[in-house]
């Protein structure tokens, strides 16, 4: 995993929840820890990581800015699919890295 994408998984499991991380970094984390990404109708997506699958919405229109309950919500997917800065340290570990 590159460096922004280790710190951006950190900032998405840190408290309070940040407000100004952007919906095209999530999805190209999302695209490569190795999840399907599905657009569905209008700002909806479906993810599916490790087995795990549900439905994120893209921000609408602006800046595409994830606000506070939408990071909660993806840091509930990275959680149940399994990916979280601790497991994701814990699998270097393993591969002695």
């Amino acid at each position: 995993m590159s460096h922004k994408h280790e710190r951006l998984l950190e900032t998405i499991f840190r408290d309070p929840p940040s407000n100004n991380l952007h919906w095209r970094e999530i999805e190209s984390l999302f695209v490569h820890l190795g999840a399907e990404v599905e657009n569905l109708s209008g700002a909806r997506v479906r993810v599916k990581l490790n087995g795990y699958e549900d439905t994120l919405h893209r921000p609408h229109h602006g800046s595409g800015t994830l606000g506070r309950q939408d990071v909660k919500h993806v840091r509930d997917v990275l959680a149940r699919g399994r990916v979280t800065p601790s497991l994701y340290a814990d699998s270097q570990k393993a591969k002695g890295g």
